[in-house]
């Protein structure tokens, strides 16, 4: 396993991780840089050669000293930690979303406001990247290609959104949006619905 793996397994290994204290985060598929911090850390100790990579070696002594994962290891429902702010969240009014560690981070001058757990689109239907602003917003709303209630919509991209999901609320990690940025809270969504206006940027990452 190695950086930009996306897959079942980088799931089992990184809840693994976690079990021993390497990955303070829930587990999200894929091999990003912070797995990659993970799996050194957990090398270093062991005195396995530092690559950040996961090969044969490494992999044994991990199963060796963890258990198989539980479902709720592996999908956990506690709230998110938050990663590190993408420089282009560091000045004005932003939301900071980002894919590995799912969180949403409103910021205001490289500052969190609150921040939230979200899910995106799945490979068929996936979220953007990149850096937008928001476009136009909608209290109630409900997508005219799904026809799915859309409450709390911030549109930044064609069509895709931040709002709530009531089946994110309801399945967590089990399902996914098609293409939004879903949000399961839907009381603190509609506090931010009311702070974020037209234009303020969004910057969705890795």
């Amino acid at each position: 396993m190695k950086d930009g793996d996306e897959n079942a397994q980088v799931r089992e290994l990184q809840a693994r991780l976690r079990q021993i204290g390497y990955f303070d985060r829930a587990p999200t598929g894929f091999y990003g840089t912070m797995t990659g911090g993970a799996v050194k850390g957990f090398q270093k100790k062991r005195e396995l050669p530092q690559t950040g990579s996961v090969d044969e070696t490494t992999w044994q002594r991990l199963l060796g000293m963890t258990r198989k994962p539980t479902a709720a290891e592996l999908r956990p429902a506690t709230s998110n930690k938050l990663d590190t702010p993408d420089p282009r969240c560091m000045t004005g009014r932003v939301m900071c979303i980002s894919k590995e560690s799912r969180t949403l981070a409103w910021m205001i001058d490289g500052k969190v406001v609150s921040s939230f757990d979200v899910r995106f689109g799945s490979e068929n239907t996936p979220t953007r990247e990149g850096e937008f602003k928001v476009e136009w917003k909608a209290r109630e709303w409900t997508s005219t290609i799904y026809h799915t209630p859309m409450p709390y919509s911030m549109f930044f991209s064609r069509g895709q959104a931040v709002h709530y999901s009531a089946d994110f609320a309801a399945r967590g990690y089990n399902g996914a949006s098609h293409g939004c940025v879903n949000v399961r809270d839907k009381a603190k969504l509609a506090v931010l619905f009311d702070q974020v206006k037209v234009g303020d940027k969004v910057v969705v990452h890795w």
